[in-house]
C-alpha cells in the first residue's frame, strides 16, 4: 500500500520535539520512528521545520469574507480553504445568537457543507453562541435575540443539525438555563459565558456540566475578592478557558496569568474571528451587526463594543510564543491537543501518534504557517520566495 514518509525536521509527538520520521497511509498515521521503509512511498522532506498536528479552532465566526450566520455552501469553501491556510485542519462554524430561522438556516448550511467538504480545513460541527445568554454581558449578540433557558429548543437545533452540535456557550444565571443543563448534559460539550453569574451559579453550572469558559475574561462578571463570580470558578475549577491572545482582548500579562492558573493543559487558543479576518481594514458583518474594523480591531458599527476578532491561529501561534517565551512543544498544545480534548475529538486529531488522522501543519522555526495536511493530502502550501 502506497503512503507517506515525512522526514527530515522536528516532529512534535508524545509532548517532545524531536528528529524522527512519520509514516502516513489511509490518510492515518502508521508509523513514527527513524528509518522507515520507503518503498513505494511519495517522501516529503521538511528541510528542518517542525511537523505539528493540525490547529483546531473551536470557536470562529468566519474569515476572508465570510460570516458564518449567512454563509452558503460556496462561502463556506472559501472559508475551508481560508483556515487550511492558516494552519487550520479542523474547526467548529460557530453561529451567533439569531432568529430560529436563522439559525436553522446557518445549521442547514454547515451541515450541507460537511456531507459534501472541500478540498481544506475539515468542518467538525457546530458551535452555537448563544440564544441563551445574559443582557448585560450580551457583547455582540442582538439583545431582542437573547432567550430564557430551553432544552426543547437546543434540542430542535440539535435534530436539524443531526448531532453536529458539539459545543454550545450558556449564561448559566439566565432563568430556565440551570434546569436545562441537567436535561441536556452529555448531549454537547456545554461553555460558560456571556454571564453575570456569580461564583456559586457558576459552579453550579460546573457541577452540570459545563466543562469550558468562552473566551475567558471577556463578556462575563471578573474576580473580586469578595465576589469571585465566572471568574473565580473557572480559574478554581477544572475546565477549559478559552483564550483569544491578539493582545487586545487579552494583554500579554493576563495571557500568561491564565496559563500559570490553569496550566498549559488548560487552556485552548481560539479567534472568535469574524469575516474580516484575512482582509483589510472596513465594514463588515457578524451575523445581525454591522461591523466596522479599524487597525484590525473589530467593533460593532457606531460603538466600543468588541465583534469577534480579526486573528488567525496563524497570527496567535506567534503571538502566544511572543508573550511567554515559551518553546514550541509547550505552545502548540493550545491549538491542537487541547482543543481536540474540549470537544471530543482527542481520539482521532490533535497529536501526532500512531492511528490518528494524518493532519498536519508544518512551521518554520519562527512558526511560520508553510504547509497544511488533511488525512494526508496536501491541502496549503505556501508559495515559495
Amino acid at each position: 500500500m502506497k503512503g507517506t514518509v515525512f522526514t527530515g525536521g522536528r516532529v512534535l509527538a508524545g509532548g517532545a520535539l524531536r528528529e524522527t520520521e512519520v509514516l502516513v497511509r489511509s490518510g492515518r498515521i502508521a508509523a513514527i520512528g527513524g528509518g522507515l521503509d520507503r518503498t513505494g512511498c511519495e517522501v516529503v522532506e521538511l528541510a528542518g521545520n517542525i511537523l505539528s498536528p493540525g490547529f483546531i479552532d473551536v470557536h470562529t465566526h468566519g474569515g476572508a469574507g465570510v460570516d458564518v450566520n449567512a454563509a452558503g455552501y460556496d462561502d463556506l469553501c472559501r472559508l475551508s480553504a481560508f483556515f487550511a491556510s492558516q494552519g487550520v485542519t479542523g474547526f467548529l462554524a460557530s453561529i451567533l445568537t439569531d432568529t430560529v430561522e436563522g439559525t436553522e438556516r446557518a445549521i442547514d448550511s454547515v451541515c450541507a457543507f460537511m456531507d459534501a467538504p472541500a478540498r481544506g480545513a475539515k468542518c467538525l460541527g457546530i458551535h452555537l453562541e448563544g440564544p441563551f445568554l445574559c443582557q448585560k454581558y450580551k457583547g455582540a449578540m442582538p439583545p431582542e435575540l437573547l432567550r430564557e433557558g430551553d432544552a426543547e429548543l437546543f434540542r430542535r437545533y440539535q435534530a436539524r443539525a443531526k448531532g453536529r452540535v458539539r459545543y454550545m456557550t450558556v449564561a448559566p444565571e439566565v432563568p430556565g438555563v440551570l434546569d436545562m443543563l441537567g436535561e441536556i448534559r452529555g448531549e454537547c460539550t456545554l461553555a460558560i459565558g456571556h454571564s453575570d453569574a456569580d461564583y456559586e451559579t457558576a459552579v453550579r453550572a460546573i457541577d452540570a456540566g459545563v466543562e469550558s469558559c468562552t473566551h475567558t475574561f471577556n463578556v462575563m462578571s471578573l474576580f473580586h475578592q469578595h465576589r469571585p463570580a465566572v471568574m473565580g470558578a473557572v480559574l478554581e475549577r477544572d475546565v477549559f478557558c478559552e483564550a483569544i491572545c491578539d493582545g487586545r482582548h487579552l494583554h500579554p500579562g493576563t495571557v500568561r496569568m491564565l496559563l500559570k492558573c490553569k496550566g498549559w493543559d488548560g487552556v485552548v487558543a481560539i479567534t472568535d474571528s469574524m469575516q474580516a479576518a484575512g482582509l483589510p481594514d472596513g465594514e463588515y458583518m457578524l451575523g445581525v451587526n454591522p461591523v466596522t474594523v479599524t487597525d484590525g480591531d473589530a467593533m460593532i458599527s457606531g460603538t466600543s463594543i468588541r465583534a469577534g476578532s480579526t486573528l488567525t491561529l496563524a497570527q496567535a501561534v506567534k503571538k502566544i510564543s511572543a508573550f511567554t517565551m515559551a518553546p514550541p512543544e509547550r505552545v502548540l498544545p493550545l491549538l491542537t491537543l487541547n482543543p481536540a480534548k474540549l470537544i471530543g475529538e482527542e481520539h482521532r486529531r490533535g497529536e501526532i501518534a500512531v492511528g490518528r488522522d494524518a493532519d498536519f501543519t508544518v512551521l518554520s522555526p519562527e512558526l511560520d504557517v508553510l504547509a497544511t495536511w488533511s488525512a494526508g493530502e496536501n491541502i496549503y502550501a505556501a508559495a515559495k520566495e
